[in-house]
């Protein structure tokens, strides 16, 4: 608290600067007019014509690499349920999420447990195809007959 004896007052002829305002969804007395169009700040979205199709799905899509290395066991309850709001369930285990805020905040939480890269949509892989990855060639090889010598 400051003494009685000071009184401090803005000097004169300086305007303090003027503020934005923070309350959502108040417009400033300028945008009211009906006659003010919401689109003349935004930048003009692409429009495709009947000529040119819109671009592939997957041509610049990231995505996220996600590998469980450390185990949750002996974590909290929230840890363990943003493990599995992500997929994942055990070590070792590795997903595939787009590139979005919601699946970033994830990370950001249990970040000290994953592994985490950035993979064009190319390198995308299913459930299926990272178990045929990791599955070793089933069978025998034939390397000689018996009764020849092996090399």
């Amino acid at each position: 608290m400051l003494p009685r004896s000071r009184v401090i007052r803005p000097r004169t002829g300086v305007t303090p600067p003027r503020r934005a305002s923070l309350a959502v969804g108040r417009r400033s007395a300028s945008s009211s007019s009906p006659s003010s169009s919401s689109t003349s700040g935004s930048t003009p979205q692409p429009e495709f014509s009947s000529t040119t199709s819109p671009p592939p799905q997957n041509a610049n899509k990231t995505y996220f690499k996600i590998t469980l290395t450390r185990s949750a066991i002996g974590l909290g309850a929230s840890k363990k349920s943003t493990l599995a709001s992500l997929g994942i369930h055990r070590r070792m285990q590795t997903v595939f999420h787009p590139h979005k805020p919601e699946f970033a905040g994830k990370i950001l939480a249990v970040k000290e447990l994953v592994r985490v890269e950035n993979v064009s949509g190319e390198e995308v892989r299913s459930k299926e195809e990272l178990r045929r990855m990791r599955r070793p060639q089933s069978g025998f090889e034939v390397v000689g007959r018996v009764g020849e010598g092996l090399v």
